[in-house]
């Protein structure tokens, strides 16, 4: 076999490798295919956050650090449900939609209780498609707030929770 063809082999499988651990990643990072707990397993507060984020729409504002002078913008997220799939992860089905960011898809993340107030927690975190975040979000009664850095850039964010207002 000449160098070449073995040298074209060599690359294609490590091409198909790496399309494999990439898939892998994806895959185990929007939680697809992972099942969800069963709702009988939830305990009453789980169980109180995913019927109020059962088609819900957070619909709020956001600050970016810095441009303090001017208004917030306006953020939407539309939420189809949330489920809990392993003690501290949680997957939104969810379509995001700032700035000039309209996309729908699946978002496993980490959620703690702080008491009976659940929060999403993410440390350099990086969403597919979205880019790398780190957020504290609270939620609370029909409200939502936190901050958020994407980058170099950050700000506070704040809203209402919605029912019935996802189109």
């Amino acid at each position: 076999m000449s160098f070449a063809k073995r040298l074209t082999s060599a690359a294609v499988v490590v091409v198909l490798l790496l399309l494999a651990f990439g898939g892998g990643w994806l895959v185990g990072r929007l939680g697809i295919g992972v099942p969800s707990v069963s709702e009988a397993d939830l305990n009453d507060l789980e169980r109180g956050f995913a019927e109020q984020m059962q088609g819900a729409t957070l619909i709020g504002q956001f600050t970016i650090a810095g441009h303090e002078g001017q208004p917030a913008r306006s953020d939407r997220y539309d939420i189809s449900s949330v489920e809990k799939i392993s003690d501290d992860r949680w997957r939104f089905n969810t379509r995001v939609r700032y700035g000039d960011v309209d996309t729908a898809l699946p978002i496993v993340v980490p959620l703690a209780w702080a008491n009976d107030t659940p929060m999403v927690t993410l440390t350099d975190y990086s969403i597919p498609t979205l880019g790398t975040f780190t957020a504290r979000v609270l939620f609370y009664g029909d409200r939502y707030a936190g901050f958020w850095q994407h980058g170099e850039v950050g700000g506070l964010m704040y809203g209402t929770i919605e029912k019935g207002a996802v189109p």
